[in-house]
């Protein structure tokens, strides 16, 4: 029997990105800071990442770690459960959902 070699790393072409989860998390940020009248310079202070990082995560360009989305939902006020049953909504409720 003969050896199987194991390349580290995930395979050519594949990504962990996926953009619908991410637009859907961005729409539900954008939603609950604008609902509370939080501007996103503020919203981000308060969650200690750049201004331009939180305009990522709210136009869905970047899918924030676990512990960013804690602090994004500590940010609003909110718990991270309201903050997710919130992203479900936005999911696979059409393709221009996501896009406001």
């Amino acid at each position: 029997m003969q050896k199987r070699t194991v390349q580290r790393g995930r395979p050519a072409g594949t990504t962990t990105f996926e953009a619908e989860p991410a637009l859907a998390f961005g729409k539900a940020v954008r939603a609950a800071r604008v609902e509370q009248g939080i501007a996103q310079e503020e919203l981000a202070a308060l969650a200690g990442i750049e201004r331009s990082h939180m305009g990522k995560i709210e136009r869905g360009e970047h899918m924030p770690t676990l512990a960013l989305i804690l602090k994004i939902a500590n940010a609003l006020r909110i718990s991270s459960a309201e903050l997710m049953v919130a992203t479900e909504r936005n999911i696979g409720s059409g393709p221009d959902s996501c896009n406001e």
